[in-house]
């Protein structure tokens, strides 16, 4: 027997109303927007931070070629990622409410 099983088994009755119903998909997807959301705010960190040490003269012109071809593959992957999980960018700017969007507006 699964643990789901179990875990499934041991509700009855009246605990079962404590059991969550939850679309596969629909979480699927939504599991999918957070990681993405979370990758593109730290890529989005990252190459803000990049943008300030070679503003700053902190990298040489190899370092910069390396961070700049590295920092465009990532931003490929990621539009990779969205396309397959069908999310366009404005997806993964979750509200936070009175804070606001999670990512800055492009």
């Amino acid at each position: 027997m699964s643990s789901i099983q179990g875990a499934r088994n041991a509700y009855s009755g009246k605990d079962r109303r404590l059991r969550i119903e939850a679309d596969r998909e629909a979480v699927e997807r939504d599991l999918s927007r957070l990681v993405l959301t979370l990758v593109e705010l730290i890529r989005q960190l990252v190459e803000r931070q990049s943008i300030r040490r070679m503003e700053q003269g902190d990298l040489s012109d190899e370092q910069v070629e390396v961070l700049g071809l590295t920092l465009m593959r990532l931003e490929e992957a990621m539009n990779e990622l969205c396309e397959r999980f069908e999310l366009s960018p404005s997806d993964l700017n979750i509200d936070l409410g009175p804070l606001g969007p999670l990512l800055p507006r492009s």
